[in-house]
């Protein structure tokens, strides 16, 4: 069966073979590409979404690339990640074929057969004795969204499980859960030419420069000679280079933002117009009374003055301001609340919906917005509510199944499937495309939970991640310009990637992995149409009809590229539109109405809480964590195979210390550091400077031993851990 399917669409399993235009995964270069030609394609590493140019050889392979100088995204620019985007698929630790872990306790190859039998013979096992909340996945924001989609609704429709969630939990749950409540709907409204047409542009807890070096170009490319302000704990290399950089005490950002919010109403500084356009601003005006600048000095560490100055700043008559945040607000035990916090700021200022203006979450994984929208975990595919039940009929006719294959019950978030695990419930794991043993907080747990699992599957392109050494199984995957899709950046614009090399030994796109899998499970007759990622697509397009993120009028993949990538929404009604007609920036609210019932934004607001984890006598520091260096990302699974990255960026981990505080402690720079937690230790390279405060340290969240720290800690809306500040003990040995 197995061989069959694969001579179907795929050719023989061979890499001997000319792979055929959309196998994504199996023998050589697609027959498409043309020898000493270039084709384009999305950068898989951050959610900038920069459009690269991938050169070829005289054989067609990939050898070379370059940023394409007339997307309108990096403008011909690209950071060092980017440079180096092919490196990582000639690593040696490749994972080229499936691993099955045998009695001896050794990981030893198989084949695709014995793989596939091996994970649908167990898996229903496990269904059978335990239920269908017996076995959770986590995936992704990395792969295409076609290839999400699939595995989403396989794993729910065709399989008959529940519990599922992707990493996108770890960086934009906040931003989601802040714009459905505020705006009914998941919709970043701003657009990266934003950075260019304000005035006034507020960077908080975002390291622009480091996080996503291409945005901060933009800022740069920035004529209206605007005030950038930087609030951060840390004298990040972005609040170095702003003109204004307020240093709040870890956490403070909420007490800060109401406070500017109380300033703004008791001056009248507001937009009525603007305001006309929410919901809850009688209600929202009463809170914020007693959230004076003299009572947010204590939190804040900020004095009245600075408070009331940077409020008079931020709400200018006249002048256009945009917030824009990442992980300092995201990751927080109260980031919904925070991000709805500057929401509120623009809603009543006016500074939304309109060139220069805007509430923006800078997203962290390439394809989070895909993941959000079409993944199918938390969200009904395509943009819908699982708890709909006229949600639930329009996708299942759209797909051709029963209405009663779609669950009407919500997951378990990331650490409630981890919580699930410990108690027994979940009893087997998949993980596509992500390495939560190394990434997820208090990372230590997780090697303790991994013995409480009967079965743990890791499909990824790497054998040597934490988590692929910990499975019972590995499924070899291909990686970014091994595999055709499409993936949607911050600004809500849908660019596609293409395959350029083939994938090594016998791995195969995780398209068609699952191909695989629901052809074995015995539920490949419902995904007869998903024949390769651009049905698929056009299958998630159709389905999006009548929805926000409604993008009915892109044809194909062609089109896609011919227009420079579109941001959605874009329905039928544009298809006619010429490239020269079509506006290669959208922002969305321009009229002033939202997706709510009554088209109004709602003003959230609520209480500060303490922080999870205060310092004390025993743990004196405050850790705070975030992106290192513009040339790593994430668990450096991918850019740590490159060595010229590598080059680029501390070895080991580091940590910043104050100068005062390295002093009390006798510690030289480049001195060796143990810092302790109530969950760990580690110990990390000194670096002294005053970048941080003191009682403050850095920690990169590159390196594997830093989430032995974190604090096991999250948001009560949106379930995001709160990676950013806990307590810790140092001293020098």
């Amino acid at each position: 069966m197995l061989k069959q399917l694969l001579k179907q669409h795929d050719g023989p399993l061979t890499r001997d073979l000319v792979q055929e235009p959309g196998t994504f995964g199996l023998g050589k270069i697609p027959s498409r590409l043309k020898p000493h030609s270039t084709v384009s394609s999305i950068c898989g590493f951050c959610a900038t979404g920069c459009q690269l140019k991938i050169h070829l050889d005289e054989s067609g392979n990939a050898i070379n690339l370059s940023p394409h100088p007339g997307y309108p995204v990096n403008l011909g620019m690209a950071c060092p990640k980017g440079w180096q985007a092919l490196d990582p698929l000639d690593a040696s630790d490749r994972a080229t074929t499936p691993l099955l872990r045998d009695a001896s306790g050794k990981l030893s190859p198989v084949a695709w057969d014995t793989a596939l039998d091996a994970f649908v013979s167990r898996l229903k096992s496990i269904k059978e004795t335990h239920g269908h909340e017996s076995v959770a996945f986590l995936s992704t924001g990395q792969i295409p969204f076609e290839e999400m989609a699939f595995l989403g609704c396989l794993f729910k429709f065709g399989m008959g499980f529940l519990h599922c969630d992707a990493n996108t939990r770890q960086c934009m749950a906040t931003a989601v859960t802040a714009y459905k409540q505020s705006f009914g709907f998941d919709a970043p409204p701003a657009t990266y030419a934003d950075f260019e047409e304000s005035d006034v542009i507020v960077l908080i807890g975002s390291n622009l420069c480091i996080a996503h070096p291409i945005l901060w170009q933009r800022v740069m490319r920035n004529k209206r000679t605007p005030q950038i302000i930087v609030i951060d704990p840390r004298a990040t290399e972005t609040a170095q280079a702003a003109t204004q950089h307020i240093a709040m005490r870890p956490k403070g950002d909420l007490p800060l933002l109401y406070a500017l919010a109380h300033c703004i109403i008791r001056d009248e500084r507001t937009d009525a117009q603007s305001i006309s356009n929410t919901s809850g601003f009688e209600e929202f005006s009463e809170f914020v009374k007693s959230h004076t600048p003299q009572a947010a000095a204590e939190a804040t560490g900020l004095s009245p003055e600075a408070i009331e100055a940077l409020a008079a700043t931020v709400s200018q008559p006249g002048k256009r301001v945009s917030w824009w945040w990442t992980m300092g607000v995201n990751q927080s035990y109260e980031g919904v609340r925070t991000a709805q916090a500057i929401i509120n700021l623009c809603l009543i200022t006016g500074n939304i919906g309109k060139p220069g203006t805007g509430p923006s979450s800078v997203t962290g994984q390439c394809n989070a917005m895909g993941s959000r929208l079409f993944s199918n975990t938390t969200s009904l595919v395509g943009g819908h509510d699982f708890a709909d039940p006229a949600h639930r009929e329009k996708v299942a006719s759209a797909l051709g199944i029963s209405p009663d294959l779609i669950p009407s019950q919500t997951s378990l978030a990331y650490d409630q499937i981890f919580d699930a695990i410990e108690n027994g419930k979940i009893k087997a794991l998949w993980i596509i495309a992500t390495n939560p043993f190394h990434s997820w907080i208090d990372r230590a747990r997780l090697d303790r939970l991994r013995e409480k699992l009967d079965f743990l599957v890791v499909q990824d392109m790497y054998h040597s991640t934490e988590s692929a050494r910990a499975a019972d199984l590995v499924l070899p995957a291909a990686g970014w310009g091994e595999k055709d899709g499409c993936l949607i950046n911050s600004e809500r614009r849908i660019g596609t990637i293409k395959a350029v090399r083939k994938a090594p030994g016998i791995a195969l796109s995780d398209f068609r992995i699952f191909r695989l899998i629901a052809a074995r499970w015995g539920c490949g007759e419902m995904f007869s149409g998903w024949t390769d990622p651009q049905a698929v697509f056009k299958i998630l397009r159709d389905l999006t009809v009548d929805r926000p993120c409604d993008i009915s009028g892109i044809r194909d993949y062609a089109h896609l590229d011919a227009e420079g990538g579109i941001q959605w929404p874009f329905p039928e009604s544009q298809i006619s539109n010429l490239k020269s007609q079509t506006p290669s920036e959208r922002r969305l609210f321009e009229d002033g109405k939202f997706f709510t019932p009554d088209r109004k934004a709602r003003l959230h607001f609520a209480t500060p809480s303490p922080i999870p984890e205060p310092t004390d006598s025993e743990y004196p520091f405050t850790l705070l964590t975030g992106r290192g260096t513009s040339s790593q990302w994430h668990t450096l699974s991918r850019t740590g195979k490159s060595k010229l990255l590598s080059l680029l960026a501390p070895p080991s981990a580091y940590v910043e210390i104050h100068p005062d505080d390295a002093a009390a402690l006798n510690l030289k720079n480049n001195g060796t550091l143990t810092i302790r937690s109530r969950r760990g230790e580690i110990q990390a390279t000194a670096y002294i400077a005053p970048t941080v405060q003191r009682g403050q340290i850095f920690l990169p969240m590159h390196y594997p031993e830093v989430n032995l720290l974190t604090h096991p800690s999250f948001d009560p809306h949106s379930r995001q851990p709160n990676y950013k500040a806990c307590a810790v003990a140092l001293w020098v040995r």
